[in-house]
């Protein structure tokens, strides 16, 4: 607790907390407040620690919908306060479990990624293990055992009072319009201790499956293990079963969970092809995902200039591209260029309204009269317009990316160079100076 307590592990919490942002707890206190507040209360808050009677705040409830409509996913927003605690204890606890964790392991630990997740599990069907055991826990992180995660933390963890503070931690109530209830499981998303003390209970499934001699990559309580036949798969997947739920007394999700081939299956968004030499794709639930977001920002266009429209695309079109830099297969961000660009389109046509007004626009980006009298007065919906050749000629892709929108297939193939030339950099200079993966 002294070295959790030390001022510049203290200080180093204090910048991330306030990096991070984030919404206040229950107590309303904004990241902004929390320095004003140490300074005047941190002398007992301090001694509470110290001396084991420090009681964290109940996290407040906020439930965030899952992609595709699929229920909910709760998170326990801890106070401005306690998420500075968590980061101090986490800052101390992370360099003693970390080294001891698999080499499989690749959610929430430092210098490790999605990405490289992605990769290793390429490098296993590569390998010839071409069937996947995709597993899923079920509502992994409402139902961790508190005694199971606290006698495995225990084993690295002496000093008592380290150990009080992390259970009321996890049995800290959440707040809901204004009543708290009571934790007796789960550890909630959305302090920073809870990312590290999952990695501490499942890295007994990681000891289990490296025993077993399994090519397996987990991120987080994302775990697939990659085998050379559906009956290995099936014998893997029901043996899983069995240990997760004596060991671990946690339950693998039957509905989500299944024995199938990489391609047929996702793993962080990413799928590969059917190749014997498998490429990285978007899988085709990330398409749908992105599509929904996008089609809320333009229905919400219509009414507004196409500026501001294609300036809010832009920031969820840059993060996705960014996130799927890694796939080799570009036809889907092409497609995808398209289908914006004639959502687009279709806005503009709406926007115009009434046919004299659609004549005047279509002459006015260069098309002939007669044409332009034509296509304004057919008669068809928008949508058939909108993908219509004099739509097209008018509305052209030149022009699209002068009003500021970004192609998809453009920024992606920059992306990938860039991500090619540092892995040359890489192999050239052992990695010095090559900025990392």
């Amino acid at each position: 607790m002294e070295e959790v307590l030390r001022r510049e592990n203290l200080m180093r919490a204090y910048q991330r907390v306030v990096r991070n942002g984030g919404a206040p707890g229950i107590d309303g206190m904004r990241v902004e407040d929390l320095m004003g507040y140490c300074r005047e209360h941190w002398g007992r808050i301090r001694e509470e620690l110290l001396q084991g009677t420090y009681r964290p705040h109940p996290v407040r409830r906020v439930e965030i919908p899952k992609p595709g409509g699929k229920g909910v996913r709760v998170l326990g927003i801890p106070t401005v306060l306690d998420r500075l605690i968590q980061q101090a204890v986490l800052q101390v606890l992370g360099p003693i479990f970390d080294p001891t964790f698999s080499d499989e392991s690749y959610g929430f630990r430092p210098g490790r990624s999605a990405h490289q997740a992605v990769k290793r599990a390429q490098e296993h069907v590569r390998s010839g293990h071409r069937w996947v055991v995709d597993m899923d826990l079920e509502k992994f992180f409402d139902r961790v055992n508190h005694d199971v995660l606290m006698a495995r933390v225990a084993r690295r963890v002496k000093d008592k009072r380290v150990l009080v503070l992390i259970r009321r931690y996890l049995q800290a109530g959440m707040m809901e319009g204004g009543v708290v209830s009571a934790r007796r499981e789960g550890t909630p998303q959305g302090g920073p201790l809870s990312p590290l003390l999952s990695n501490i209970l499942l890295d007994e499934l990681d000891k289990e499956l490296e025993r077993r001699g399994h090519r397996f990559v987990r991120y987080a309580d994302d775990c697939n293990v990659y085998v050379k036949s559906r009956a290995a798969g099936e014998r893997v997947l029901e043996s899983l079963e069995r240990f997760l739920a004596k060991r671990l007394r946690l339950r693998v999700n039957r509905e989500k969970s299944a024995v199938g081939r990489p391609w047929e299956r996702k793993f962080l968004g990413y799928s590969l092809t059917v190749h014997k030499e498998p490429k990285r794709k978007v899988s085709g639930e990330s398409v749908k995902r992105l599509k929904a977001r996008l089609r809320g920002i333009l229905r919400a266009g219509r009414g507004r200039r196409l500026g501001r429209v294609i300036t809010e695309l832009n920031r969820v079109l840059l993060g996705w591209v960014s996130y799927y830099r890694l796939a080799e297969v570009q036809g889907v961000f092409e497609e995808l260029d398209g289908w914006i660009r004639r959502k687009l389109r279709c806005i503009l046509w709406r926007q115009w309204k009434r046919p004299p007004t659609r004549l005047k626009k279509l002459l006015a980006f260069g098309l002939d009269e007669a044409r332009a009298s034509r296509s304004a007065y057919n008669g068809r919906g928008p949508w058939w317009n909108a993908g219509a050749s004099h739509m097209n000629q008018a509305v052209t892709v030149r022009w699209l990316r002068k009003q500021g929108l970004v192609s998809l297939a453009q920024e992606h193939r920059r992306l990938a160079s860039i991500f090619v030339n540092r892995r040359i950099r890489n192999r050239m200079y052992g990695g010095v100076g090559a900025g990392g993966g």
